[in-house]
């Protein structure tokens, strides 16, 4: 990630889609969603799955930045013969701590209209067998080491193993679910009638501002603001254009114009040393604060993002 620091715009584009793939129209979580999700959330991040083959710049922009460990969620769940690219509205992907404390684990949910008695029918005949967990039947899904498992007809949960239990020890009242999770959920709100939108917790917000400030991550007024980060939200279109638009929540509002300021800081800088379609991009990028809340906006044609999305500096970004 130390490249990230080349450029203030690509930077966040790449951060805001470094877990998501990235398409258009709105995307909301049912309550049976929200309830298999762990409360100790990093990062939530809820697209349209059904539009997303409407945009070019969207599919471009998930096939280069998809990160390996999603790829493998998204992978597994178009093989496994659920066939989750007809059925599938919105898919959504959620990173937690999980409840041994040994790490971050990663839960993908689908929701649609799934033919579940003609699935569990194509598990019987393979002889695919779950493993019982309560009274929820965890499916296998091939040989890749994911399972799934139906909360409905609507709602399914996969992921790797340990992944789905805990997902459903939130579901079952085991653990705190996300609902319990009132920050997040007063945030979700805000975006949650977009095509794409993603919620972070304050070390995930603290990590990625210092990758979007890179250089200026390394100055007294950074450690000033660094601890008072307390979550941040982006939202994504794709249906006229692209629109990227983020917000950082700080404690208050001092916090939120010193952070602005390094940003407009580190936005002049790479506009002296940038090509003319960095430049361009800078130029559309819109950076403010107002009531203790940082934020960043761009928007651009198809075209320009396409050209920002092959240019060496995107590539330097991303990988």
């Amino acid at each position: 990630m130390t490249s990230i620091k080349q450029n203030i715009f690509t930077a966040a584009v790449a951060i805001a889609t470094i877990m998501a793939p990235t398409f258009a129209s709105a995307a909301q979580l049912s309550s049976d969603a929200k309830s298999a999700i762990p409360k100790d959330i990093q990062q939530l991040i809820v697209v349209d799955y059904h539009a997303m083959q409407n945009s070019p710049a969207a599919m471009e922009l998930k096939d280069r930045v998809l990160p390996p460990e999603l790829k493998r969620l998204e992978t597994a769940l178009k093989s496994s013969g659920l066939k989750v690219d007809q059925d599938a509205d919105v898919l959504a992907f959620a990173a937690f701590r999980d409840s041994k404390g040994e790490g971050t684990r990663i839960v993908g949910i689908a929701q649609g209209q799934f033919h579940t008695r003609e699935i569990l029918a194509n598990f019987t005949k393979n002889k695919t067998k779950p493993y019982v967990l309560r009274n929820n039947n965890v499916y296998p899904m091939g040989s890749n080491g994911m399972s799934v498992v139906f909360l409905n007809q609507t709602t399914m949960v996969f992921g790797d193993r340990e992944s789905v239990k805990d997902a459903m020890d939130a579901r079952d009242g085991m653990i705190p679910d996300f609902l319990s999770n009132s920050d997040m959920v007063n945030e979700m709100g805000i975006v949650d009638s977009k095509a794409v939108w993603s919620l972070l917790d304050a070390k995930g917000t603290q990590t990625m501002m210092k990758g979007v400030l890179g250089d200026a991550a390394q100055l007294a007024d950074y450690d000033t603001v660094k601890n008072r980060m307390k979550s941040s939200r982006y939202t994504m279109d794709f249906q006229n254009g692209v629109k990227f638009d983020m917000a950082v929540v700080m404690s208050d509002t001092l916090t939120a114009a010193t952070a602005a300021t390094l940003m407009k800081g580190v936005s002049i800088m790479r506009k002296t040393s940038g090509s003319p379609l960095e430049k361009s991009a800078l130029d559309q990028t819109t950076i403010d604060s107002n009531a203790g809340t940082l934020t960043v906006a761009y928007s651009s044609t198809d075209s320009q993002f396409a050209s920002l999305l092959t240019s060496p500096l995107f590539q330097s970004v991303v990988k």
